[in-house]
C-alpha cells in the first residue's frame, strides 16, 4: 500500500521563480505511483535557474490514497543538471505525521559521499557493538561521578546503586554532560 491513486501535484522553486502547482498527469508508465516504481513526467515551465526546493503532495482522494515517496529527481534540460529531493516518508493522513504534502529542499550532491561514509561508519560500529544486545548479555557501565558500576541484566533488571566492584569484567565508560 505504498502507492497512491490520488492526484499528485508538484511545485518547483528556483532562483527565478516557481512553476505553481502542477498536476503530474502522464507518466511514461501505464499506471502511475505504484510501489517500487519510478515514474517519469514532463513538466513544461520557463527556465527557473538553480532549483532549491519543491512542494509535492496529493489531494487525498481515492481508495488507498496514502503514498510513500522515496525521492524526486528533476533533470534540467537546459543545464543538463540533476536536482535530487530526498523524502523517504509517507504522504498519508493515517501514517507518519499525517501530512499529504511535503516541502523538500534540494539535496546537495557533494553531501552524498559524506553520507555514504557516515552510513558505512555506522554499519561498522553496529557490527562491532551488536553483541552487547544479544540475549543473555549483562551490560555494565562505570559511572565516573559515583565511581560505581551500573548493571543492565538480561532479565531486564537494572542495578543502578553504583556498586563499587567490577562484577563482570566488562567496563564501558559513559560520559554525561549537562
Amino acid at each position: 500500500n505504498a502507492g497512491t491513486e490520488a492526484d499528485v501535484y508538484i511545485s518547483v522553486y528556483g532562483e527565478r521563480g516557481d512553476t505553481g502547482s502542477r498536476q503530474l498527469l502522464r507518466s511514461q508508465k501505464s499506471k502511475k505511483f505504484l510501489k517500487g516504481q519510478t515514474d517519469i513526467f514532463a513538466v513544461e515551465a520557463v527556465h527557473l535557474g538553480c532549483l532549491y526546493k519543491i512542494i509535492i503532495g496529493h489531494n487525498g482522494l481515492g481508495s488507498g490514497n496514502g503514498w510513500f515517496l522515496d525521492k524526486v529527481v528533476i533533470k534540467d534540460p537546459v543545464t543538463d543538471l540533476d536536482y535530487t529531493f530526498l523524502c523517504h516518508r509517507w504522504l498519508d493522513q493515517g501514517q507518519d505525521d499525517g501530512n499529504i504534502a511535503r516541502e523538500l529542499p534540494v539535496t546537495d550532491a557533494s553531501t552524498f559521499p559524506k553520507r555514504q561514509e557516515l552510513e558505512l561508519k555506522r554499519e561498522k560500529t553496529w557490527a562491532a557493538e551488536k553483541w552487547k544486545f544479544q540475549k543473555g548479555i549483562t551490560l555494565q557501565f562505570y559511572n565516573r561521578l559515583t565511581h560505581g558500576f551500573i548493571c543492565l541484566y538480561p532479565d531486564s533488571r537494572v542495578d543502578a546503586l553504583g556498586d563499587k566492584k567490577n562484577k563482570y569484567g566488562k567496563v564501558f565508560s559513559v560520559w554525561m554532560h549537562a
